[in-house]
């Protein structure tokens, strides 16, 4: 998987906007104006940080040695993905599903109308 099959996927997301925030080399996805999504583009292996479900969030470190805590990022709440072959396409897709999942769910319930 590369950025840009990252940046569709993102992109076909609801609402979806995208931005360099933080310089040049940090592209952000966001909903309705929160983040779900970091990709560092400066890096020699594409990685990008979602939010997670704590609990969620351990057992990906545990199952790929290429998750690792969020970078520059609450530990808890975010993993730093490095997509270097050795996790499956479809749970990189889950993984920015459910990302984006919180961060909707995390909105005030006027401003979910229309996402969920």
């Amino acid at each position: 998987m590369d950025i840009e099959t990252i940046r569709d996927y993102c992109l076909a997301k609801k609402e979806v906007e995208e931005s360099f925030p933080f310089g040049e080399t940090t592209l952000v996805f966001k909903v309705r104006g929160k983040i779900f999504l970091l990709a560092g583009l400066d890096n020699p292996v594409l990685q990008f940080n979602v939010k997670c479900d704590p609990e969620k969030a351990i057992e990906w470190r545990e199952q790929f040695a290429s998750v690792q805590p969020g970078y520059h990022m609450n530990k808890k709440r975010w993993n730093t993905v490095m997509v270097d072959g050795s996790i499956p396409g479809r749970i990189i897709r889950q993984m920015i599903d459910d990302s984006y999942q919180l961060v909707v769910m995390s909105l005030p319930k006027k401003s979910r109308e229309g996402l969920v």
